[in-house]
């Protein structure tokens, strides 16, 4: 990680979007950069539960105090705010001042800061939240398309006689296929902790399905990488000298041999995509593009899934705000009749 020589809270602003809250600046200070994040009061109380559940008991400070008519009061009681922004900052740097280092130490706490992950170490991240679990696994996928693109151009390269280029495809492919695995099984352990720390069972038995397929495309890029194609291809020779049709005919008879066509319906129309290709490669080619539409199912999925979850929270953030309406309006028709009586108790005395 990292070293945090300071961390500063400067300041606060109002941001509209996607509704009226307060953001504060939090400015971080390492040994060579520095840098600023912006981060709400419910992102530190989200912080606050994952070092919670991470480390198994909470930090050494506790959070400034929820208020109950915040949402009202703080985009207008200035002490209010800077009271807060102290808290905030009181809290940051207990954490990173505590003689155990667990908490400072843990995942949660670096990405909240904002530290890269490329700054925790070499190599792909071993530790996820739920969003960037799916940030690996769509890196995955990209490197996965990457290698069929690879394969198709080996096969096409060697259908016309490029040895050369089809052996420089299929060795590009290998090393885009290296390190797959691992990640993979990285991406699964990752997948077990946060099933750990709480997630539904619903959407880990979701991602753990797009792990399954994940590792299967992996396996069968393996094979089309290291096993050659069945298809024999004649040399260029071969190809420059034809074979007599008395030699043809008299190993297999007049008339018996007719030219292979691909007949599906009407005529087909050849396209600079499939004219290299022999009806193997024609096959491997729709089954990648079946596999890959599948894919983007299975990311669009993910992207109704988010929504579904954002409704939701929206669903229950209207209703907690109603209970509060609700709430004040009791108390206001509470107060109300203290003031009807007192003022019937005035009027007697006068």
């Amino acid at each position: 990680m990292t070293a945090i020589q300071a961390v500063h809270i400067r300041g606060y602003e109002e941001r509209s979007a996607p509704k009226p809250h307060t953001v504060y600046r939090i400015e971080i200070q390492a040994h060579v950069r520095s840098w600023q994040m912006w981060r709400r009061y419910s992102e530190f109380d989200d912080l606050h539960t994952e070092l919670s559940k991470a480390v198994g008991s909470p930090p050494p400070a506790s959070l400034p105090p929820k208020h109950k008519f915040a949402f009202i009061r703080s985009r207008t009681d200035t002490k209010l705010l800077e009271d807060r922004r102290s808290g905030l900052e009181s809290y940051l740097r207990a954490i990173l001042s505590a003689k155990e280092d667990q908490w400072r130490e843990s995942f949660p706490f670096k990405d909240f800061l904002g530290i890269p992950v490329s700054r925790q170490g070499i190599g792909p991240p071993t530790q996820f939240t739920a969003s960037t679990w799916l940030d690996e696994h769509i890196e995955l996928q990209a490197r996965i398309r990457a290698v069929r693109a690879d394969i198709n151009k080996r096969d096409a390269l060697s259908d016309c006689g490029d040895i050369a280029g089809s052996h420089a495809a299929n060795v590009a492919a290998k090393a885009k296929l290296a390190g797959i695995s691992t990640r993979i099984s990285t991406l699964e352990k990752g997948l077990e902790d946060l099933g750990l720390s709480g997630m539904s069972e619903g959407e880990l038995q979701r991602r753990t399905d797009i792990v399954a397929r994940l590792r299967d495309d992996h396996e069968k890029l393996t094979r089309m990488v290291t096993v050659a194609r069945q298809t024999s291809r004649p040399s260029a020779g071969t190809l420059n000298t034809p074979v007599p049709e008395s030699d043809r005919e008299a190993l297999l008879g007049a008339n018996v041999f007719k030219p292979v066509t691909r007949v599906f319906g009407a005529q087909p129309k050849e396209t600079e995509q499939t004219r290299p290709l022999d009806n193997h490669g024609i096959f491997t080619m729709q089954q990648m593009q079946m596999q890959e539409q599948d894919q983007q199912l299975a990311a669009l999925s993910t992207i109704l899934q988010r929504q579904k979850h954002l409704g939701m929270a929206i669903g229950n953030e209207i209703g907690t705000q109603i209970e509060l309406l609700d709430d004040l309006s009791n108390d206001v028709d509470r107060v109300g009749g203290k003031l009807t009586a007192t003022n019937r108790q005035l009027n007697r005395l006068g």
